[in-house]
Parts: structure tokens; C-alpha cells; sequence
């Protein structure tokens, strides 16, 4: 498919004209969420899909649809060209990517833009600021965010000089890759033996996985929470943050549970650390919505890294701000003002979100195959978000998560509780899934107390396999 020479769009008009047409560059249930949003708002969209995805529900519900290649990722989401080319043929306005494949390529939001259409997200340059783990903690400890201690740059290559800075930041340490995200390229170190052999380690997976060797260290926090804030800003320089969520329940620094407020903190810490999120994004005149994630230890939050995206656990804030944070996306990236200030911002009840994976529940082997029977649960404040329906079929080549299952309450103790009851009437048949572990974890006594670290659910799971 050829790709046709447009006029660069370079600045919007003055007064805001909302899009006509939105290509979605992505698949699955966030393709289906942003088409949804779109039609809420009288928007046409495109959606673009793999030959893997061609009876995908989202595709046959878009206004138009294109495919773009074969199942293969790299020959299909990845490809630039590819979707560039069918916003092209179909007079699409603005491209909006999603999270994961090409939602925080900054060469991607650069070629939307000289392209001629509009890139829902940030601009190019914020995303190479933020997507360096190194750029990102120098510009947030400009901006007074807090930080994890350890290295203001990448590593030297000196192996005395790794040494020295590892005494003094003190063991143990973390090894991270520069251009890291998804929990890939990091290493923990222990002892001063184990050290240069990590570094070396990590720097050849962070070459492979990113084409970027470049690492850094930290220190390592041994028992953490995962607790991230939300944010939208637009480019007439309002921020606003949307509170916080705690991802703590993860897997191999996958996330498994998120909710929203996060457990046992206080609000004015919230507060404190949410209002200095928001002029960071004044200060790097960040554009779109995004996500500070933050590792939470001892009543101190301490940077990690920033997601310039929408995240997979956003449903959770808009259940307890009711703000659609994929229509102000669009908004934003149409030009339009935020519509509320900070003060505006009202948080009710609380949410909890299930990932639920097509996926064996404990040894998490990926289960794709055709579903013979799918019901989803209903009732007082349940929502699903999910592209899957009867007889669909998972194709083995993406990720495995198939929905996302959110409750609502007044209290925390509610939603856990609505979130039992639909768990219990979920029904997937014809694959396995990971609800059985969602139904352990929502009985289980340390995560009803709330404040579990990151590391709670590898240890109960590896108390598992060793009981057996």
C-alpha cells in the first residue's frame, strides 16, 4: 500500500475543531474502548486489524476497517507504513495507538504528525524525555518529584568505578536497562561478587530486547508497594492529576490487580505527591493523558518511570472520578481546553480491576484456542471491558489478556465483595483462564487488609509450588 505525501499538521487552529475520523492503531478490548468513546462523541473510526483479527469484534462494529498484514506484530501493529497508509486511504484525522505496540514510539508520533495527521498522545520529544529511564528521573528531580536513590546517568564502563557507586548507594542494588519498560532489563544485586556480571548481563539483553545497552542503578527497595498517578494536561498549560492507583499484585512486574484509591494511604501525601505530578507536566509542557508510576516504601513515594499512554487499569480512576480519560485524550489532542480544574476533581468509593488472561492459573501458560461459552457477569456497579464474545478466537500471537473485570463500591469491603460475586458468575469455556487465582486473591487475608508489597504474590505463588 503506497503512502501518499500530505501538508504537515503542525499547530492546531484556535479555536478547536473535534476529529471527524480516528484510525485506532491497536487491537483487543482497548480498541474496542476507544471506539467506543468515539462513537459516544459522533466520531467515525477506522480500525486497523491483522488477518489474525479479521472477525474481531471491533473491526466489524468500526465505520471502515483495514487490514494492515499478516498476524505477525511486526508485519502488522508495528507497522508504520502499514497504518500510516490506510489513515491515508481513509481520510482518517488523528491516529490514536493505545498502550503497547506503538503507543509510546516516538518516531511513530513523529511520522503521524509530518504525515499530517494527529498523534493522540504526546509529542514526540516528551516521549523520548520520558521513555529514557535516565532523561525521565533527571527532568523529575528538576521538577521535585522524588526519586529512587542511585546514578543521576548511565553507567560508566569502568569496573572500579561500577564498584564505587554501588558502595555507595549501598547494597542491594537494581540494574536497569535505559530504554526498559514491561519488567525486562533489570537485574537485583546482592553482593559486590555478583555485580559486574549483572551489569554486563543486563546491558546485552537492554541491547537486544531495546537497541539501547545503556543501563543504570538504583538502589533496591526490598519491600515496595507499586502506587502510580494518574494525569491529564492539555497544551494550554493545565494539569490535573485523577489520584492513584496501587498495582502492587504483580508477577513478574506484570500487574494482576490494580485499584484505585490505593489502601492505607494517607490523602494528603496523595495529594502532595499528585499536585507535584501535575506541575512536573507543566514544566515539560507534557500533552495527552499519563501515568507517574511510583515504588511507595516506608510512607515515601520514589519515582520509576512515566507512561506516556493510556494505561490498561485506567477504568478504575474513571469509576471513581467519572472522567473519561479516552475522551479527554481526544479532546486534548483536538486542541480543547481541560474542562475542570484540580478542585473539581471529586473521588468516590472504590474499584477494583481483574486482568483476566487467557492463561493457565498457576503456571500462567498461555491458553489461546476458540471459546465455546462466554458470559459475563452484571449487577450493581460491574463493568467488562473486553473485545471477546461466544465462540470467538484467541489467536496465539498477542497477548494473552482477553478482558478486564471491574467492580465498583462504596467502600472498599463493597467492591471486593462485587467483585467476588462476578468472578463467581464469570463463565469461559473452551480455554483456561487465570479467575480461579483472581478468586484466591479476593479471598485472601493479606490482600483484604491491603498494602501487599510487589513482591506478595511471587512469594504465595512460590509457596504454591512448594507445598506440591
Amino acid at each position: 500500500m503506497a503512502v501518499f505525501e500530505r501538508k504537515p499538521r503542525t499547530t492546531v487552529p484556535e479555536k478547536p475543531v473535534m476529529f471527524e475520523k480516528i484510525l485506532i492503531a491497536n487491537r483487543g478490548e482497548i480498541a474496542l474502548r476507544i471506539q467506543r468513546a468515539c462513537r459516544e462523541m459522533g466520531i467515525k473510526t477506522v480500525a486497523v486489524h491483522s488477518e489474525a483479527d479479521a472477525e474481531a469484534k471491533y473491526v466489524k462494529l468500526a465505520d471502515e476497517s483495514v487490514c494492515i498484514g499478516p498476524a505477525s506484530s511486526g508485519l502488522s501493529y508495528l507497522s508504520v507504513p502499514a497504518i500510516i497508509s490506510a489513515a491515508e486511504v481513509t481520510d482518517a484525522q488523528a491516529i490514536h495507538p493505545g498502550y503497547g505496540f506503538l503507543s509510546e514510539n516516538a518516531d511513530f508520533s513523529e511520522r503521524c504528525e509530518k504525515s499530517g495527521f494527529v498523534f493522540i498522545g504526546p509529542r514526540a520529544e516528551t516521549i523520548r524525555l520520558m521513555g529514557d529511564k535516565v532523561s525521565a528521573k533527571n527532568a523529575m528531580k528538576k521538577a521535585g518529584v522524588p526519586c529512587v536513590p542511585g546514578v543521576d546517568g548511565a553507567l560508566p564502563d569502568d569496573p572500579a568505578e561500577i564498584i564505587k557507586i554501588a558502595k555507595f548507594i549501598g547494597y542491594p542494588v537494581i540494574i536497569k536497562a535505559s530504554g526498559g519498560g514491561g519488567g525486562r532489563g533489570m537485574r537485583v544485586v546482592h553482593t559486590e561478587a555478583a555485580l559486574l556480571n549483572a551489569v554486563t548481563m543486563t546491558k546485552t539483553e537492554a541491547q537486544a530486547a531495546f537497541n539501547n545497552p545503556m543501563v543504570y542503578m538504583e538502589k533496591f527497595l526490598e519491600n515496595p508497594r507499586h502506587v502510580e498517578i494518574q494525569i491529564l494536561a492539555d497544551q494550554h498549560g493545565n494539569a490535573v492529576y485523577l489520584g492513584e492507583r496501587d498495582c502492587s499484585m504483580q508477577r513478574r512486574h506484570q500487574k494482576v490487580i490494580e485499584e484505585a484509591p490505593a489502601p492505607g494511604i494517607d490523602r494528603k501525601l496523595i495529594a502532595k505527591i499528585g499536585e507535584r505530578c501535575a506541575e512536573a507536566c507543566r514544566k515539560i509542557n507534557y500533552r495527552g493523558a499519563g501515568t507517574f508510576e511510583f515504588l511507595y516504601e516506608n510512607g515515601e513515594f520514589y519515582f520509576i518511570e512515566m507512561n506516556t499512554r493510556v494505561q490498561v487499569e485506567h477504568p478504575v480512576t474513571e469509576m471513581i472520578t467519572g472522567v473519561d480519560i479516552v475522551q479527554q485524550q481526544i479532546r486534548i489532542a483536538a486542541g480543547e481546553k481541560l474542562p475542570f480544574k484540580q478542585r473539581d476533581i471529586l473521588f468516590r468509593g472504590h474499584a477494583i480491576e481483574c486482568r483476566i488472561n487467557a492463561e493457565h492459573p498457576y503456571t500462567f501458560v498461555p491458553s489461546p484456542g476458540r471459546i465455546s461459552n462466554w458470559h459475563v457477569p452484571g449487577g450493581p456497579g460491574i463493568r467488562v471491558d473486553s473485545h471477546v464474545y461466544n465462540n470467538y478466537f484467541i489467536p496465539p500471537h498477542y497477548d494473552s489478556m482477553i478482558g478486564k473485570l471491574i467492580s465498583y463500591g462504596d467502600t472498599r469491603e463493597q467492591a471486593i465483595a462485587r467483585m467476588r460475586t462476578a468472578l463467581s458468575e464469570m463463565v469461559v469455556e473452551g480455554i483456561n483462564t487465570n479467575i480461579p487465582l483472581h478468586q484466591e486473591l479476593m479471598n485472601d487475608a493479606a490482600f483484604i487488609r491491603g498494602g501487599t508489597s510487589i513482591h506478595y504474590l511471587e512469594h504465595k505463588l512460590a509457596e504454591r509450588t512448594k507445598g506440591k
